[in-house]
């Protein structure tokens, strides 16, 4: 098994269907507007998109347990590709219109919800065979292609625009989704597929949440960015309309937001591997949401927004990897493929949930000031989830001991000084005296 090769294959992958995403987000908008005239329409894909990400708790629970290897992604992308040509097949026929518009939307959420998730997973399940960090810096470096994008995309997107058109880039995205399709197919998994009927080879969200404490506190960070991530998008935008300076305030934001971002991802598979991983994802979360309190203080230079969101951007990669790491080092197999999973859906849901209603509480609260709550926000729920506020041992409630003998069944005789093997009481202690009891049980016989 070539595990160079399928490392090479997969990030390859990431990168031509992120730059593909990126460069459609130009495109489309001005596709919809010019084919249906309607302003409205220009958002209708980007919403459908959402509605199967958030429903895939539901529809996507047995499925996500299937994604174990490059084959099974490549029909996920192939499904993918097939929802990219609606809008493109219907443009070169001249009938797009808003069910074209929907059905995209809804196809490429579908395929969207399934395969993120999974190829983290099966990224992380490859870099369990090279070694115990491997996966953590798989996963960064992955995230850093991602993150490249952000910088190569919109200028690719402005010349290809202006040169051919936006339509040409939609039939060039479904072609590079294809191309990484082809590449999943030479990729093999380390994981069995789960047999059907078995519920509990697929875990709900929730309980994985509840299983996994680290796990489910930066989940809930990663909640909350996105759920405030529109006080940076929209509230700059809004900002530089309310003093004069339209567009620039947001492009001066997101140009060193990006620039930052792309320098923390270079530096981060150096730094996280040997920083504690909550806290990590804490403090960059922290110093994310005290850039949101600067911006609108140093809105009047461009040159300082700039700095200033670069800042928050810096600290975005090493956050994000040190989730990355929580989830492929505390978890495996179906949990990690859930985990994962629940990750993306929160973040993701949250983002659709903010954009939504981001607009009319920026209006009734003022953008600057949305801004400061967003921060305030960031830096709240990284003190609350962060590695700081934990519950003593000493408080934990006293639980009847749990005990487990050599055939894995409770013995309540270990907790007495019986002949169990191990006793674990409340918060994870073992009982004391158990093993000697076990000792001297045998030299009597």
């Amino acid at each position: 098994m070539n595990n160079g090769r399928d490392i090479a294959a997969m990030l390859t992958t990431t990168f031509v269907t992120w730059m593909g995403q990126r460069t459609t987000a130009v495109a489309l908008p001005l596709v919809a507007l010019a084919e249906t005239g309607s302003a409205w329409s220009t958002g209708l894909v980007g919403g459908a998109v959402g509605l199967p990400v958030l429903a895939s708790p539901w529809w996507a629970r047995g499925l996500r347990q299937r994604l174990t290897t490059g084959r099974a992604l490549a029909w996920v992308l192939a499904v993918q590709v097939a929802g990219l040509l609606i809008v493109p097949i219907a443009a070169a026929v001249g009938t797009v219109g808003a069910p074209h518009l929907a059905a995209a939307g809804l196809v490429t959420g579908c395929a969207t919800a399934l395969s993120g998730p999974a190829q983290r997973a099966l990224l992380s399940d490859i870099g369990d065979r090279l070694g115990a960090a491997v996966a953590t810096k798989l996963l960064t470096w992955q995230d850093s292609l991602h993150r490249s994008t952000m910088i190569l995309a919109p200028p690719v997107a402005g010349w290809a625009v202006a040169v051919a058109g936006p339509l040409p880039l939609l039939w060039a995205e479904a072609a590079g989704v294809g191309a990484g399709a082809l590449l999943l197919l030479t990729v093999r998994g380390t994981v069995s597929v789960a047999p059907p009927g078995r519920p509990a080879d697929a875990p709900a969200l929730r309980h994985v949440l509840a299983r996994y404490a680290d796990i489910r506190r930066a989940v809930t960070m990663s909640g909350v960015g996105g759920l405030v991530w529109f006080a940076f998008t929209l509230g700059l935008a809004i900002l530089g309309a309310q003093t004069g300076r339209p567009g620039l305030l947001i492009s001066a934001g997101m140009t060193g937001y990006g620039l930052g971002s792309l320098a923390g991802a270079l530096l981060a598979p150096l730094l996280v591997a040997r920083m504690p991983a909550l806290a990590t994802m804490a403090t960059g979360w922290a110093l994310l949401g005290v850039a949101f309190m600067v911006l609108p203080a140093v809105a009047s230079s461009l040159v300082l927004l700039g700095c200033v969101a670069a800042a928050g951007g810096f600290c975005m990669p090493l956050g994000i990897s040190a989730l990355n790491r929580l989830i492929s080092t505390q978890s495996a197999g179906a949990d990690r493929r859930a985990a994962f999973a629940a990750e993306s859906l929160v973040h993701d849901g949250a983002v659709s949930i903010g954009l939504l209603a981001g607009g009319a509480v920026i209006g009734a609260a003022g953008a600057g000031q949305t801004l400061v709550a967003a921060g305030v926000a960031q830096v709240a729920v990284a003190l609350l989830a962060g590695p700081w506020l934990r519950i003593p041992r000493r408080f934990c409630l006293r639980r009847p001991p749990r005990v487990k003998t050599d055939e894995g069944r409770g013995d309540v005789r270990a907790a007495t000084g019986g002949l169990g093997t191990t006793a674990t009481g409340a918060c994870g202690r073992r009982v004391p005296g158990t093993d000697g009891a076990r000792r001297r049980h045998a030299q009597a016989r």
